[in-house]
């Protein structure tokens, strides 16, 4: 069989610290060449991105006026020719040689929607903050106190808290959505079909999310949860946590005032609930520190109480401030 042709969506705004890495490993794949385009959507960066993009030769280099990564996409799915959508961000590092080929691998079967990577891959080298999120499997903390999160926890040896059915197919997982059983999933690493995205409102902005449940609201939908991992260099230190932190909450107000935000966060509230208790008694942090060290001796686990008291920091002040005005996060002098 044929191997589709996909389009690579990367989002970049100062993107220069990880987007070599990024390109370089898409390069590597094993997958047709002529059969992958990589479309760059620029959000007006003035450090060395669109060199290094140059440098890979990246198929094509389109702007971003609107300067979120979430309208980055946008633009470049109208502009992609692939079948397939491919949704890497710049601080994403294809795990093997041949990701892309088992990521495409299941959507031969017609019913099967997109795939995603079912973990972050685990690098001893990587810094603290990095370990920790690869062996949580999310990059927000209070996403394992309500049960939402989309790749293998360690500490909880599921890639999902909430009750997905799903059937083993070997090198993936083959999973079935419901409206009532939709993890946060579709970004870092996932690929789309192109027809599907067509059928719901993506622009002007591609939240990753509330598109996936858009299409499970249309019936439910299958999904491929793929037993490859994918690096995330999320953030290297405490004080970029804190901004990007800042900066997520910031824009979800924002957007979900306009009404641009569609997917039922308000159901997890007891989840939030016992999130704020934890991070309040300190003592329920420490408990999952040790379990998680127990489960890998990485001192990166005890990060944990302090990205969590971070985490709610941001957002009740941010939640505070939405009931007076909430204005978009300003990035005219963001870096990764």
């Amino acid at each position: 069989m044929a191997s589709p042709s996909v389009s690579i969506i990367i989002p970049t705004y100062n993107s220069a610290r990880s987007l070599g890495e990024c390109l370089k490993s898409i390069r590597a794949q094993d997958y047709p060449p002529e059969k992958v385009e990589i479309i760059l959507v620029d959000a007006g960066s003035t450090d060395s991105t669109l060199e290094i993009a140059a440098k890979f030769g990246v198929s094509r280099i389109l702007s971003n006026s609107l300067k979120t990564g979430e309208a980055g996409k946008s633009v470049g799915i109208d502009a992609a020719s692939g079948e397939f959508i491919g949704f890497i961000d710049s601080d994403n590092i294809l795990d093997g040689t041949d990701w892309l080929s088992k990521m495409a691998a299941p959507l031969e079967n017609p019913e099967i929607v997109f795939s995603e990577s079912y973990a972050f891959a685990y690098r001893p080298a990587d810094s603290a903050i990095d370990r920790y999120c690869a062996l949580m499997g999310m990059n927000d903390p209070i996403h394992l106190f309500i049960g939402n999160y989309d790749r293998l926890c360690t500490l909880t040896g599921k890639w999902t808290g909430l009750p997905v059915k799903m059937t083993d197919r070997g090198d993936y997982y083959e999973v079935e959505l419901t409206k009532e059983t939709t993890p946060t999933m579709g970004a870092n690493g996932s690929l789309i079909r192109k027809s599907s995205i067509m059928k719901t409102t993506y622009k002007p902005h591609y939240f990753d999310i509330d598109v996936i449940y858009q299409l499970v609201g249309m019936g439910n939908v299958r999904a491929a949860m793929v037993k490859k991992g994918i690096v995330h260099l999320y953030c290297p230190d405490f004080r970029t946590f804190a901004r990007k932190q800042r900066r997520r909450i910031h824009d979800f107000l924002h957007y979900q005032r306009l009404g641009r935000r569609t997917y039922p966060h308000q159901r997890y509230f007891w989840g939030y609930a016992k999130f704020v208790a934890s991070c309040l008694l300190v003592f329920p942090l420490l408990i999952q520190s040790f379990l998680g060290y127990a489960r890998k001796d990485d001192l990166a686990w005890f990060v944990h109480p302090v990205l969590c008291w971070i985490t709610l920091v941001s957002y009740g002040w941010a939640t505070i401030r939405s009931f007076f005005a909430t204005a978009e996060f300003d990035r005219s002098q963001w870096k990764q």
